[in-house]
């Protein structure tokens, strides 16, 4: 039974196409829920709820349901940032199916030389200027 196991999770698809499937029901979920109606079955963030702030991550559902649906002019105004991160997260995808699939490394955005920080600094600011009350700010609360 675990030979088995082994050379499947050895076989070079079966990664990929479990994020692949995790990503389509996830996808399926957001879709029937609809998170743009109010009162919806999904739940609202927790932060803003508890803390009556607005993280990082505050309207990402509804990002994604409007990029599903070509609305991408709503997409980044739910969440401009998320946006970027969904372009650099199915980059790394590709690059990770690329090096599986023919064994040679691919050099992706994470590895450069301050990605990290990058990414820290820009979430962080996201988080501040999301919660400013003074007029241009407001609008990128959701």
């Amino acid at each position: 039974m675990f030979a088995s196991a082994g050379r499947c999770a050895a076989h070079p698809v079966a990664g990929p196409a479990v994020i692949v499937a995790a990503t389509a029901a996830v996808g399926a979920v957001i879709w029937a829920g609809d998170p743009t109606t109010p009162g919806g079955h999904l739940p609202t963030c927790p932060t803003k709820a508890l803390l009556g702030i607005v993280c990082p991550g505050c309207g990402s559902m509804r990002m994604i349901y409007s990029l599903m649906h070509g609305d991408l002019g709503a997409a980044l105004h739910y969440n401009a940032v998320g946006v970027v991160a969904l372009a650099l997260l199915a980059w790394s995808f590709a690059a990770y199916c690329a090096r599986l699939w023919t064994g040679r490394r691919r050099r992706t955005w994470q590895h450069w030389r301050y990605a990290s920080t990058t990414i820290l600094v820009v979430v962080v600011g996201w988080f501040v200027v999301r919660n400013i009350p003074v007029a241009p700010f407001l609008s990128l609360r959701v």
